[in-house]
């Protein structure tokens, strides 16, 4: 990735494959991590009408939130055709996490709830979390989203295919390196530890970091009940799983079992 490019497979699957918003907006535990992602974001952001950058930020379906709810949003992205579609929302530009064009100490808040997911070397990801820290004003939050480490191995049983050979070597590969190689199916992505994720705001500069499960314990149970024949999960189901996420935040050892991760620090006063 030279030049700060990214990896053909990542702008690949983005701009011509996958529609990142209907995954959140459509699938049972896309659903559950949009709004636990609001639902954690609130409890640290600022007041509105603060300022917000939103790196990485797809075709806006946080911005939208955002934006309803009173801040003032630019979004930055890699993928013209999701910066084509924010538009409609926000302020949006092509851009790169680790290369912001943004002046120093301007954003109340920056939010990367994305670019960390495709950057498995590790000075890639240091140097977004670097560009986030100089554009956020002191004091400011950051907040970092990560795929958690053991993610595909829940996912895979919803599936029902872990059993079988090449789902089985290929999700050991990834437990093994944290590295998937976006070869079929996804893409080049990373998956954090929760350690390691908190472990990397705090060498960035930031303060105070603190990383809850995103979608918590139970998301996998939603997702196997989607897969099934039948209605898929009843609100009931779906309901009790997102208590399970809230239930399980002060435990660190279930933070092991949430699909994502969300890290949040503060830049030094």
């Amino acid at each position: 990735m030279s030049n700060l490019e990214l990896a053909p497979s990542v702008m690949r699957f983005y701009g011509e494959t996958v529609n990142e918003d209907s995954r959140l907006r459509s699938s049972a535990d896309g659903r559950m991590e949009l709004l636990r992602t609001q639902e954690l974001l609130r409890r640290f952001l600022p007041p509105a009408p603060a300022r917000v950058l939103d790196v990485g930020g797809g075709t806006g379906i946080h911005a939208e939130w955002l934006v309803k709810d009173g801040y003032d949003v630019t979004l930055v992205d890699p993928v013209p055709r999701h910066v084509e579609s924010a538009a409609a929302v926000c302020a949006a530009i092509v851009g790169d996490a680790r290369d912001l064009r943004e002046p120093d100490d301007s954003f109340d808040v920056v939010q990367l709830l994305g670019p960390l997911y495709h950057l498995p070397d590790p000075d890639d990801r240091r140097r977004a979390l670097a560009e986030a820290c100089r554009v956020v004003k002191p004091g400011g939050l950051v907040a970092a989203a990560a795929i958690n480490r053991y993610a595909s191995l829940f996912e895979h049983v919803t599936y029902a295919h872990l059993h079988t050979e090449r789902i089985r070597d290929s999700v050991s590969k990834i437990l093994q390196t944290a590295v998937y190689d976006g070869v079929r199916g996804f893409t080049l992505s990373y998956f954090h530890r929760a350690e390691e994720l908190v472990a990397e705001l705090a060498a960035s500069g930031l303060t105070d970091v603190q990383v809850f499960g995103i979608e918590g314990p139970a998301w996998s149970l939603v997702k196997a009940a989607e897969q099934q024949p039948g209605e898929g999960p009843t609100d009931e189901l779906v309901a009790s799983a997102m208590e399970a996420a809230r239930m399980a935040e002060p435990y660190p050892e279930l933070l092991a079992a949430s699909s994502h991760l969300l890290a949040v620090g503060r830049a030094p006063a």
